[in-house]
């Protein structure tokens, strides 16, 4: 795929997200819990979850459409573990996505509640799915998985529990499955399962959003060290900061690199034979895999 077409595409699925978000939580009238909800929520991103159940639906067949609540659900339960990841009693950090992070800006106990009302909200949103109640039951267990103890909130505990500790390959790899890699394959199977798709379509899916998580969260590790403040709309340094282990500070620049490579690689693979067209997809995994923020 032509990168100018890539980034057309991308840029369409980005306004569509963004558009029915900017829908939620308007009608609570001078809520600040509600304003606090909007505030991380609309704040911007690469939506990179989102995207993924819409072109996912794609590739196995469906119209995007019907992947769209699934894609905002994610989208909120992301940002429900945003701003709880900063809080001060996780991360402690100050800025997110260029913005004062929302305990900054509404204090510690509005910022706790704005993410408990944002998870809650995912699967309200879910649950309306205008699909089959089948299909509607089965993207609900595949939220909640990643939502729960096998899924985000495991990967921050054990994240949270190997702060100060030289951790190993294996240890930080499984962290990341849980804290990183399990919301984007929960999108991806969100998005298989939205158009119909089949059990080896959501397999596949696992696989690639698996691949593409890992790279994605060494290339996080290399920006931390390399990039900028500016460049990354967070504060740089906060991994060192916080003494925890990174794909980064193991194994150095040049091994790191290595990783996001051989999994970008992994993921592309994992989509052969399983779609009609992948080209998307895989422009996708290559821009990660290059990205600079």
């Amino acid at each position: 795929m032509e990168h100018m077409e890539f980034e057309a595409e991308l840029e369409s699925c980005r306004e569509l997200v963004e558009t029915q978000l900017n829908t939620y939580f308007k009608n609570e009238a001078g809520s600040v819990l509600a304003e606090a909800m909007r505030y991380s929520l609309l704040a911007g991103g690469k939506r990179i979850r989102p995207v993924l159940a819409l072109q996912l639906c794609k590739a196995a067949g469906g119209d995007m459409s019907a992947a769209l609540p699934a894609a905002c659900a994610v989208e909120m339960l992301h940002t429900y573990s945003l701003i709880h990841d900063d809080l001060p009693c996780m991360d402690n950090d100050a800025l997110r996505r260029g913005k004062p992070t929302n305990h900054i800006v509404y204090g510690e106990c509005i910022a706790t509640l704005a993410g408990d009302a944002l998870q809650a909200a995912a699967f309200e949103t879910l649950l309306s799915a205008d699909l089959p109640a089948d299909t509607v039951v089965k993207m609900g267990k595949i939220l909640s998985k990643a939502a729960g103890d096998s899924g985000i909130c495991l990967g921050q505990a054990l994240d949270m529990l190997g702060e100060g500790k030289r951790l190993s390959l294996n240890e930080i790899t499984q962290i990341h499955r849980y804290k990183t890699s399990a919301l984007l394959v929960a999108s991806a199977q969100l998005g298989v399962a939205a158009a119909g798709g089949s059990d080896g379509q959501l397999r596949a899916a696992e696989e690639y959003a698996f691949h593409l998580g890992l790279a994605f969260q060494v290339q996080d590790d290399i920006l931390d060290h390399i990039g900028t403040t500016e460049e990354l709309g967070k504060p740089v340094g906060s991994d060192k900061a916080n003494n925890k282990t990174t794909f980064f500070t193991l194994m150095g620049l040049h091994d790191a690199r290595h990783i996001v490579s051989d999994q970008t690689h992994y993921a592309i693979a994992s989509l052969h034979n399983n779609f009609a067209n992948t080209e998307f997809l895989e422009a996708l995994a290559i821009n990660l895999e290059e990205r600079k923020s």
